[in-house]
């Protein structure tokens, strides 16, 4: 089935977005399925040679989640980083009813598990990237995996490493404030009212899924090192729930990197600090030893 998409022609939008983003020259865009684009990258680099190319079944791909309403040249940003490094990328765009009714999202998540294990991705290593409300949709994948472990076991061995950036964890009204904020902003307190309310009305269909995956994010059944940004006053994301998250991810196996900023911007830390976060990443990247890194950050 992903086999025949794989086949498709490009997508003009994603063509625009890296004309765009002014990406070099040696990357295209093929779309696999609704809301996921891969980008194979071909770059090279001065000194680089032949000896840069990797068998296309063992070039390690990233697994990028962006947060809800990013634009096409920010996401475009991130992808430059990893397009250096050697990665193809991988992107799956979250979309707010999967939010607001999580079975949906549950169903694109197996969806995107299916894919993981189809051709031409099935035997790729995976990193994982997610941004703000891409790590609920990370989440949902989760849940899967950890109903059926053997099923997916070969897609949990794959993953070597995680990023995390502006997670939105915390209370609900964290989730209302996020929606607030990347939906409709100049609405931003009727918005998290509204869904306050909804959240209440439909309490079984949402706040028990949301609470089900909270509970599988904490004690998830992948173990690969993490890397989590965050800081001190994002509104989206609780800082002290964070820590909290990465302690107890600390105490039950998983090796935790941090870096954590007083004043930032949410899914926006990059921008606000861009050497920090390029090196905090560099290291991060270059302790899993994935693949040999093409170019430094």
């Amino acid at each position: 089935m992903f086999a025949e998409r794989w086949k498709g022609e490009p997508v003009a939008d994603v063509a625009n977005m890296l004309a765009r983003a002014a990406l070099s020259k040696g990357i295209t865009a093929q779309r696999l399925c609704k809301n996921v684009t891969l980008y194979l990258n071909e770059l090279t680099f001065p000194g680089e040679g032949i000896q840069r190319q990797t068998p296309g079944d063992q070039k390690p791909l990233l697994l990028m989640l962006p947060w809800l309403g990013s634009r096409p040249q920010a996401v475009a940003k991130y992808c430059e980083i990893y397009f250096r490094t050697g990665f193809d990328v991988l992107v799956v765009e979250s979309e707010v009813k999967d939010f607001l009714w999580p079975r949906w999202g549950l169903d694109r998540g197996k969806t995107l598990l299916e894919l993981l294990q189809s051709e031409p991705l099935m035997s790729r290593p995976l990193l994982v990237h997610a941004f703000s409300i891409g790590g609920y949709t990370f989440g949902q994948l989760l849940v899967h995996i950890s109903r059926d472990k053997e099923r997916y076991q070969a897609v949990t061995n794959r993953i070597k490493g995680q990023v995390f950036d502006s997670l939105v964890v915390g209370s609900l009204e964290h989730m209302a404030a996020g929606l607030g904020k990347t939906i409709f902003p100049r609405f931003e307190s009727l918005i998290k009212q509204a869904s306050m309310l909804y959240f209440s009305i439909f309490k079984r269909q949402t706040v028990d899924y949301f609470n089900a995956s909270i509970d599988v994010f904490y004690n998830t059944p992948v173990k690969a090192p993490a890397l989590v940004f965050f800081c001190d006053n994002d509104v989206m994301s609780d800082a002290t729930s964070v820590e909290k998250l990465m302690d107890y991810w600390q105490k039950h196996g998983v090796d935790v990197m941090g870096k954590k900023w007083e004043v930032s911007t949410h899914a926006g830390h990059l921008r606000r600090h861009p050497q920090e976060y390029l090196n905090t990443l560099d290291t991060f990247l270059h302790s899993l030893r994935v693949a040999p890194l093409k170019a430094k950050m």
